[in-house]
């Protein structure tokens, strides 16, 4: 069809194909289709919409109060807008490591009947790529009965697996609207503090690994005079740009794409999607592929920066939930620091401020909360920083490894954590921390 505009629909027409009973996949972070969306919700005719998503950005109204007999939000990866839901059990979520999401979906585990996607204009040849998010919007475009999209003219255009043919779009809307990103505030002096030891320990020809928020942020920002530096992650935001820009970022050394920076999914601000658009430097790949621990090990140096909600003395972490309250996911965590273990010279890194709650608790502690998710096993952890040091407890006895983290936990809670790991492995205390508690 070349004439494809003169074909697009309103988003009401365009979600009229959804019935109830219908299990929906809806695109995600800097690629909600809000529009298609609002349409969605706005329809009060429909029951047990399951609607399966990972993070979105902006409202998410499928989840709101008193449509719990229309849709029911399935979160395979949550932010903001689906934590009250979950914790109140208007919506569910699925624990899941990022690389096994799209296999739901291609083996039939769970059968799509919609895919509800933002892609970019088609081209010449009436492709259309996922645009700022592949990751598991590409197994989904590929196995839904119906692919329902919004075709953004502010969509970027980006190369890799992730192409959507115009002629397996069954209805789409047109629209010109900015997409909804995430901009990223100034950095903190705790965060200055841990970007600063991260950076020291990456090498020049290090290939990256990071998330989105302030830590990931500081340490990309101290690395402007490291070298040939690569990239290969599930997602990554604005300051890639600044190290790409300075000569940092050369891609040369990497094994698996040389040449490119490889990831699955982006989300920042318009400069981020500026950068993206037709951009070959950038390939997006589902994040089977992406975080596939074989694939991540194959390239030299791995260096992968994961943050934490709270750490035991053992090294279990948990980083998707605050006890019993979902906070996020399991996400790529696991994947990343399993295959940056492997890579040769790699350095797995979970990275946390050593206290929350405005300083009433640390989050190196003796033991999770009940209820709170071990994302990262204690045999998987390697080095662990916080803003009073960095230790690599891989290979330690539990005594070690309590008494490396107790270092660089605030030193407000050192003598309590010390006591409690005296008490646990049955060794004399020193006497400077008192007796300990019966």
């Amino acid at each position: 069809m070349t004439d494809w505009k003169s074909a697009a629909v309103s988003a009401e027409d365009a979600v009229a194909v959804i019935k109830s009973g219908d299990r929906v996949f809806i695109h995600g972070a800097a690629a909600t289709p809000a529009p298609l969306l609002e349409a969605l919700t706005a329809r009060a005719d429909l029951e047990d919409v399951r609607v399966y998503h990972l993070h979105t950005n902006g409202p998410a109204p499928f989840a709101d109060r008193g449509r719990e007999k229309e849709f029911r939000s399935v979160s395979l990866f949550t932010g903001q807008p689906l934590r009250a839901a979950i914790a109140e059990g208007r919506a569910d979520f699925v624990p899941i490591f990022l690389s096994d999401i799209p296999q739901l979906f291609l083996s039939g585990q769970i059968k799509l009947d919609v895919a509800i996607l933002q892609l970019s204009l088609p081209d010449a040849h009436g492709q259309c790529s996922l645009g700022t998010s592949c990751d598991a919007a590409k197994a989904a475009a590929d196995m839904a009965t119906l692919r329902v999209a919004e075709f953004n003219d502010q969509m970027p255009r980006t190369y890799g697996n992730n192409v959507v043919p115009l002629n397996r779009v069954d209805r789409w809307i047109h629209t010109n609207r900015p997409l909804l990103g995430h901009e990223s505030p100034p950095e903190n002096p705790i965060e200055a503090r841990i970007g600063e030891l991260i950076a020291d320990l990456v090498e020049d020809g290090s290939t990256l690994q990071m998330g989105i928020g302030g830590i990931p942020n500081a340490a990309l920002a101290r690395m402007m005079e490291k070298r040939n530096l690569g990239v290969h992650t599930e997602m990554f935001s604005d300051h890639i740009i600044d190290l790409v820009e300075a000569g940092a970022i050369t891609n040369h050394l990497k094994k698996v794409g040389t040449g490119r920076i490889t990831t699955s999914f982006i989300n920042g601000s318009q400069r981020l999607f500026d950068f993206v658009n037709d951009n070959p430097l950038v390939s997006f790949y589902p994040c089977n592929w992406t975080n596939d621990p074989v694939v991540i090990r194959s390239n030299p140096k791995v260096v992968a920066i994961n943050s934490a909600i709270e750490i035991d003395l053992t090294g279990q972490v948990c980083a998707d939930s605050i006890g019993h309250r979902i906070f996020s996911g399991i996400g790529g965590q696991v994947d990343f620091i399993r295959g940056a273990a492997l890579s040769p010279g790699g350095k797995p890194i979970i990275a946390l401020p050593s206290k929350a709650m405005g300083g009433r608790v640390s989050r190196i502690v003796t033991e999770l909360k009940p209820g709170a998710g071990v994302v990262t096993t204690r045999g998987h952890v390697h080095w662990v920083v916080t803003e009073f040091g960095a230790v690599n407890i891989h290979g330690m006895t539990l005594r070690e490894r309590g008494e490396a983290l107790i270092s660089i936990a605030h030193p407000d809670f050192r003598a309590g954590l010390t006591r409690d790991l005296c008490r646990i492995r049955h060794f004399p205390c020193p006497p400077e921390y008192g007796p300990l508690e019966e």
